[in-house]
């Protein structure tokens, strides 16, 4: 009976718009909320991604309930559920986002039963998802203090940014991160095609819409790293990451 009430609960939030739906008793948000393509419509497969993210940074970056890490675009919280989920309570979880109806359901739904989770709107112009925020400039500036940070991730992040915004976050997570510290990132990195390419065509598939697709030539992606102190370690094509590399980046030696 409880799980047929569940499953009628969800329903009604599927047609009424509802925030949020209960899997595996997880909380996830609505369908409407999510990111990163149709797959993650299926609630099974938000539920095993985000655990896998999850598992990604224990096995390559020893993370663990005294890691410190930060979450650029975390939109509505995947990776934030799949480390409550596979790791805990971690000592501090902190997300940042563009959109700001995704942060309110974060804040919400996990800020509010997870005192070390931490979600911050950022008012930031992106074409493609926040047309109307701020432009960054010279000055720009995470709302967040010095060398705070073991790991910074970014899931299909700099995979919608022009390469002088890159430079931006480059230049800032070089403050936040600890001497140690390392960053994963997704994003369309290839050999032997234009340093800076938007929506390129005959490219994986058809891209619309203002920054669906920034796809960055290998060596100028590099050369950007380094430039504010970091290198890639390792780097992998991963088809569950939209087909997009898998970059496993720390300080420069």
């Amino acid at each position: 009976m409880k799980m047929q009430w569940s499953r009628i609960t969800n329903r009604i939030n599927h047609i009424f718009g509802g925030d949020v739906v209960h899997v595996r008793n997880i909380q996830l948000p609505a369908k409407h909320l999510r990111l990163c393509g149709s797959e993650f419509e299926d609630d099974e497969h938000f539920i095993d991604t985000a655990i896998s993210e999850a598992e990604r940074l224990t096995e390559n970056f020893d993370f663990n309930l005294g890691s410190r890490i930060l979450d650029v675009g975390c939109g509505p919280g995947r990776l934030a559920i799949g480390i409550l989920n596979h790791v805990g309570e971690v000592e501090h979880y902190q997300g940042i986002d563009i959109v700001r109806k995704r942060i309110q359901w974060c804040q919400r739904y996990i800020g509010g039963r997870h005192s070390n989770f931490h979600f911050t709107h950022m008012d930031t112009h992106n074409s493609r998802y926040n047309p109307g925020g701020q432009v960054m400039g010279a000055d720009f500036r995470f709302p967040l203090s010095d060398e705070k940070f073991d790991i910074i991730y970014l899931y299909s992040v700099f995979s919608h940014m022009i390469s002088d915004e890159v430079q931006l976050y480059l230049r800032e997570f070089q403050r936040l991160l600890t001497s140690s510290g390392k960053i994963f990132l997704t994003a369309f990195v290839e050999n032997s095609v234009p340093d800076v390419s938007v929506n390129p065509d005959d490219y994986m598939r058809t891209w619309k819409g203002p920054l669906h697709c920034v796809r960055y030539e290998t060596d100028f992606f590099a050369a950007m790293l380094g430039e504010h102190g970091f290198q890639i370690d390792y780097m992998k094509r991963d088809l569950l990451a939209d087909g997009q590399n898998c970059l496993y980046i720390s300080r420069s030696s």
